[in-house]
């Protein structure tokens, strides 16, 4: 068994290790976190005059290897980024902007003119069909 001192005089170099591992600081003091609470719950396995480090770092080593494995499984086979990415909707701000312009613009034609252009730009007819109109 050990003390909680020893433990705590091990966590910089566990957290270096976690670093390692995870390469990136949050996941790293997670996965340290983890590490800290497994031991001291495993404690009683520790044998005295063993390596502390070593022990622990097993410990982390093992946990890190369990959540990856889990996550390759899980996170991969039910990615919802395909899900997310059908259901994206670009923003429209700026078409409503401009839309704003455009109806601005409008109001300041006479009513022949905004009907001509209503319907070759709306309607979609030909200027020579307009134009007979």
């Amino acid at each position: 068994m050990f003390s909680h001192h020893e433990l705590v005089r091990e966590m910089p170099n566990l957290r270096r290790f976690a670093i390692k591992l995870t390469r990136n600081n949050c996941d790293a003091d997670d996965l340290l976190q983890s590490t800290m609470l497994k031991s001291l719950e495993s404690r009683c396995s520790f044998e005295r005059g063993t390596n502390l480090f070593g022990w622990t770092s097993r410990i982390m080593y093992n946990a890190f290897v369990s959540h990856y494995r889990r996550s390759v499984r899980f996170d991969t086979q039910f990615d919802p980024q395909h899900y997310i990415d059908q259901e994206t909707v670009e923003p429209d701000q700026e078409i409503k902007v401009e839309l704003d312009a455009v109806l601005g613009a409008m109001t300041q034609l006479s009513d022949d003119h905004r009907e001509i252009l209503a319907q070759v730009c709306v309607e979609g007819r030909r200027y020579a069909e307009v134009s007979e109109l």
